[in-house]
């Protein structure tokens, strides 16, 4: 084993989600030991804390592009979003510009209810948040003035109803029912013309029942006067830019790019407004992002990139945008940039194209030379499929001998991705192990996002399927690595790939020495049972039915082939998990202690679907790596 301890890799503190307001940079950061808010100088100084020590930031990742914060100078206050130790039941809090105790911002008027915020400018003091009740699958949308805390009524529907653009001054909106990834319907409200209207898209209550559509990918929508600027996946499977008339929205026509600089395999993830007809692009190639300025020529449907904001440059390049935004009034983009060995940084870009590294953060006590860079490990699939996948190795300067056991790393959605970031959880992790002799095979198998529409629905209504056996073909040919040591291989995931990790120990037990199920499903029917109503309806069509489709999640869940399990299991989760709770972790540990089986539970009491502070890390990390060392003996 290594004489690196998790301490030094978790030296570099978290610097993400950045603001420039005038000369200030406001960004969240876990310099405390927790997420927390945080002002410095443009130019850099010692960060400033904005919030009492005892107030924990959620993971802005869970928020899926909502608002995380927003300063507001004319009210001289801050917007932010708070949660209770991860149970994700959000409420909007301001607190002022300089600091303090938050206060609801609606009083207790959506008290025990999740309120999420969309869009928020700060300009206008308008945003546009969405209500999830918990208790009754119907979402609701409105509209609020942040001065005089006026609501308007958005509607509401069971398929989220969420905003997917506005105008300038948001009298007109965009709202997307989303019934499974990339199958959207979209709906217009305007001020005055009540209710909201179908625009885009065909109702799944207006299909025949054995009708099948091919998801559109429609989502982000930014209105303008004649019509609506959009993304969509009709006319390109990674999808691209799209524009169709508010008289004719069947008349929808792909937008021309022209000036894009990369190459290689991705897909087009975000389209932000930023002021007049100035837009950027985000692209995830081979899981490193690019982003983009442009202009979009409404008239003749085409957008031009006039400057590469993001993938080109040294230090910019090779690694995963965390975050962006631009202020108007100066013209200043902030972001947030890492890569697999770096930390993230926090940068400023001026209007002149100056760009300034505002942070510093590095590894203490480990050389650069230590770390895992990884390498690309595309493979074939049990069908033909290409699957991409990364491979970590220990560094050679380590000196660890011989062929490397291997832990294959899952990660969590299924519509997600392993990348190169330093960032959040993983990363960290995957270090430690490489540090600690461990090889580690991060694979994105079907069902992940970054690679097209059509890759990442394979996995709709199968889980545990085809994706369980991506996973076994990349078992066999690991065998012929001679760097690897495939008679020692451990599992472990978290979410959906703590799912994926008790679904192979129970089918396939003769591949594994041990595993690690971090917060995954465990009995299909009882995890959705257990879900909040408003989620079940997502769940029903991605993945079953409990009463229509009983059959089928019984066998697709790993509780079924429990009794097969032969390896010794570790299992974690946070007390206040909404999405996977701890009754269902319990129920592995339980039933595993009923059968006499190997298991180990562990419960963070301040956590929700995460690990976030940085003592429960410390903890977290080693007590996998120790799992993992007791039972692969690296």
């Amino acid at each position: 084993m290594s004489h690196y301890r998790i301490e030094s890799l978790l030296s570099a503190r978290q610097f993400v989600h950045p603001q420039v307001v005038g000369d200030r940079l406001y960004f969240i950061s876990d310099l405390s030991g927790r997420l927390s808010l945080y002002v410095m100088d443009v130019r850099g100084s010692v960060p400033e804390p904005l919030l009492p020590p005892d107030i924990a930031l959620p993971n802005p990742h869970h928020l899926d592009g909502g608002v995380a914060f927003e300063v507001l100078p004319s009210l001289g206050q801050i917007l932010l979003m708070l949660d209770h130790d991860g149970d994700e039941n959000y409420q909007p809090m301001v607190l002022p510009i300089d600091g303090g105790r938050p206060q609801p911002l609606f009083g207790d008027r959506f008290a025990g209810q999740q309120l999420f915020c969309t869009f928020c400018d700060a300009e206008r003091l308008l945003a546009l948040f969405t209500v999830d009740p918990r208790n009754s699958p119907i979402f609701s949308t409105f509209r609020a003035h942040l001065g005089t805390l006026e609501t308007v009524d958005l509607g509401s529907s069971i398929y989220a109803n969420a905003p997917a653009g506005h105008d300038a001054d948001m009298t007109t909106v965009v709202l997307a029912d989303q019934y499974t990834f990339g199958d959207t319907a979209l709906y217009l409200w305007r001020e005055g013309e009540g209710e909201r209207r179908l625009l885009f898209g065909k109702p799944i209550d207006q299909r025949a029942p054995d009708k099948q559509l091919p998801p559109n990918g429609t989502g982000i929508a930014y209105p303008l006067e004649h019509g609506v600027f959009c993304t969509s996946a009709l006319f390109d499977d990674s999808y691209g830019l799209a524009f169709f008339p508010f008289d004719n929205p069947d008349a929808l026509q792909p937008v021309v790019i022209s000036g894009l600089a990369h190459s290689g395999a991705g897909e087009l993830t975000g389209l932000t407004h930023r002021v007049d007809n100035r837009y950027t692009v985000e692209y995830n190639i081979d899981g490193s992002s690019w982003v983009y300025e442009g202009v979009f020529d409404e008239a003749g449907r085409s957008f031009a990139v006039q400057r590469v904001l993001v993938g080109q440059a040294e230090g910019l390049s090779g690694g995963v945008l965390e975050s962006l935004d631009f202020d108007k009034a100066s013209g200043r983009y902030s972001f947030a940039f890492s890569t697999a060995t770096s930390p993230a940084q926090l940068y400023v870009l001026e209007p002149d194209g100056v760009l300034s590294r505002v942070t510093n953060e590095r590894l203490l006590g480990i050389p650069p030379s230590a770390l895992a860079p990884g390498e690309d490990y595309p493979y074939t699939s049990h069908d033909g499929l290409r699957i991409s996948a990364r491979l970590y190795l220990p560094a050679a300067e380590l000196g660890f001998q011989g062929p490397r056991p291997v832990i294959f790393y899952i990660h969590g959605g299924p519509q997600s991705q392993e990348r190169p970031d330093f960032t959040w959880f993983s990363m960290p992790l995957i270090q430690f192990f490489t540090l600690n002799g461990f090889a580690v095979w991060t694979p994105n198998v079907r069902g992940s996002s970054g690679y097209g529409m059509d890759y990442m629905k394979r996995v709709d209504h199968d889980w545990g399927g085809l994706d369980r056996l991506d996973h076994v073909a990349a078992y066999e040919l690991l065998r012929q690595d001679a760097r690897l040591d495939m008679d020692r291989v451990g599992v472990m995931g978290r979410s959906y790939g703590g799912y994926m990790t008790l679904t192979l120990l129970g089918r396939h037990p003769e591949l594994w020495r041990a595993g690690v199920d971090m917060f995954g499903p465990y009995n299909l029917t009882t995890f959705i049972d257990r879900l909040p109503e408003t989620w079940k309806t997502y769940f029903y069509q991605a993945v079953g039915h409990p009463e229509k489709d009983a059959e089928f999640l019984a066998e697709r869940s790993p509780s079924t082939y429990l009794p097969n399990l032969a390896s010794p299991l570790l299992v974690m989760q946070g007390a206040h998990d909404p999405r996977v709770i701890e009754r269902e972790s319990r129920d592995v540990v339980e039933q595993m202690q009923a059968q006499g089986k190997t298991v180990d539970y562990v419960v963070y009491a301040d956590e929700g679907h995460d690990v976030l502070k940085y003592v429960n890390k410390v903890d977290c990390y080693n007590r996998i790596v120790d799992f993992f060392a007791q039972h692969l003996r690296p």
